[in-house]
């Protein structure tokens, strides 16, 4: 056979065979495929370019360069005008070898490297392939035998391992572009929950913060209500390496007390009345992620026992099925309670109270840092007023000297709902006597004193009817919870079904 003849029917064997595999087309392949040749002999150039040439529509040498030194000088030019090299292992002086193989990776990592090499006839040398694989090659193909002109040896396992590394190097592309979302989602996450303020309490909070996010240790935040427990779990989620997963957060007392089991560690379907699908409980919704345990002192004990159970073993029992589940998951828990004196009072477990407060954790009041408040004021301000899309007041100097010396029960949560009022109600100016009437302060002011115990402020302005109302249910509620050990005791004496509970909390302000 002639050597026109033999270069026809060699590239109409490589079209059958690579076509029969249906990897040709413009849907798995959307473009050109780009390749560097790193090759010194320009015999094995030729063949190379003779063994391409039937798929030259989609495969492209665009450069070709005789040493290791002008391959990087080239890629670090042109980093993203190549997707494969194609290289000689043994390369006149210079650079060559496993060690130009790292070299490349290093400066464009999602590059793919095929190896052509005299250096081994056997293609089942594992040890020879293992190296070259370690290094950072994606294939290699021997030279030999050398006496065929027209093409490298093997010709059909190259074509195929060039789509097949081209694929590669899409798919790392895309995952590239995925984890490069998802830290910029992560990094959004983190500027919308930051922790504010300059006191040397939050300086040491966030301090904390950068410390616990190193590992994956239990961390128990305790602070009253408002203080941001919540706030401070998602930032040590955010800044750990879980970050990418799932931040899970459940309000414990929340949660009706027949259905925790279920909640927490899901069920099978058909495992009880009414369970006409299977269900993820929250422990599987975090997996690799954080669950976070708001005020988790409101969990009864027999859902004690079982997390405490999850938190020694790493296993979940879904109700209705026989086989534990494993689970990897990051525990932070909260309460607004003394655990210690829980504890002693029987409401909550010593065994799960030591394995909770493994690295306890605690938020400062905001009375107890009034440096904070004109910041976080300045903030609420202006989050709120592009939320309402209303302009935001300006605050006269003097207001700030009332906010400091203001007690703030509700912490930072009522310092957010003083700004989103003062917001919707319009002014232009917030005064003193704006912020007293608001607050029910009032300087120097006599009180008029009823016998049926209503004690009125003197004074010239008057608090509209609802925000004397919101105020009023706001403390009752407050009171209630304080003198109840859960939500659902708290509903209960308030009269309210557990939802309504906590849909008139989250109204209120008391929870987020």
């Amino acid at each position: 056979m002639s050597g026109t003849n033999r270069k026809a029917a060699h590239g109409s064997y490589l079209r059958y065979h690579i076509m029969g595999n249906h990897l040709r087309g413009d849907r798995l392949f959307p473009r050109t495929i780009r390749v560097l040749v790193v090759e010194d002999e320009e015999y094995d150039v030729r063949r190379l370019r003779s063994t391409l040439k039937p798929f030259e529509d989609q495969i492209a040498i665009v450069d070709v360069v005789a040493s290791g030194d002008a391959a990087l000088n080239l890629l670090e030019q042109k980093t993203n005008q190549f997707d494969l090299v194609i290289m000689d292992l043994q390369l006149a002086g210079g650079l060559m070898g496993e060690a130009l193989i790292r070299a490349i990776k290093r400066i464009a990592p999602s590059v793919q490297i095929i190896v052509m090499t005299k250096m081994t006839i056997n293609v089942t040398d594992f040890d020879f392939a293992n190296r070259l694989l370690s290094a950072g090659a994606f294939w290699y193909c021997t030279k030999y035998p050398a006496d065929i002109e027209e093409y490298i040896y093997q010709p059909t396992d190259l074509i195929l391992s060039i789509f097949n590394a081209y694929q590669r190097k899409a798919l790392l592309h895309e995952q590239s572009k995925s984890l490069s979302k998802l830290q910029r989602d992560v990094e959004e996450k983190l500027a919308q929950t930051r922790i504010l303020g300059i006191s040397p309490q939050i300086q040491k909070l966030r301090a904390q913060i950068k410390q616990l996010a190193i590992s994956d240790a239990t961390v128990l935040i305790t602070g009253a209500s408002g203080t941001g427990k919540e706030l401070v779990a998602k930032n040590i989620h955010y800044e750990s390496r879980r970050r990418i997963e799932n931040f899970v957060a459940i309000q414990c007392g929340s949660i009706p007390v027949d259905l925790i089991e279920s909640a927490l560690f899901g069920h099978e379907q058909g495992s009880f009345t009414g369970a006409t699908n299977a269900k993820a409980g929250f422990f599987e919704a975090a997996h690799h992620g954080t669950l976070f345990l708001d005020e988790v002192t409101d969990l009864p004990l027999s859902a004690q026992v079982k997390l405490l159970r999850v938190i020694q073993e790493g296993e979940i029992e879904k109700i209705g099925r026989t086989e534990k589940v494993k689970v990897d998951v990051r525990i932070i828990a909260s309460t607004n309670k003394i655990l210690q004196k829980e504890v002693s009072a029987g409401r909550f477990r010593e065994d799960l109270f030591y394995r909770l407060n493994v690295v306890p954790i605690s938020v400062p009041l905001l009375r107890d840092r009034p440096e904070d408040i004109a910041v976080l004021w300045e903030h609420y301000m202006e989050r709120m007023s592009v939320e309402t899309e209303r302009p935001a007041p300006r605050t006269d100097e003097a207001v700030f000297n009332v906010l400091a010396k203001y007690a703030w029960p509700g912490n930072v949560r009522e310092l957010k709902n003083v700004v989103q009022r003062l917001v919707l109600q319009g002014h232009e100016t917030i005064d003193e006597a704006i912020i007293g009437d608001l607050l029910l302060i009032h300087s120097g002011s006599s009180l008029v004193d009823r016998p049926d115990g209503v004690i009125f402020h003197d004074s010239d302005s008057t608090v509209p009817l609802r925000d004397l109302e919101h105020q009023l249910r706001r403390k009752y509620f407050e009171y209630i919870r304080k003198k109840s050990t859960s939500d659902a005791e708290a509903a209960r004496k308030l009269g309210l079904a557990p939802p309504n509970y906590h849909r008139m909390c989250k109204e209120l302000g008391i929870k987020e």
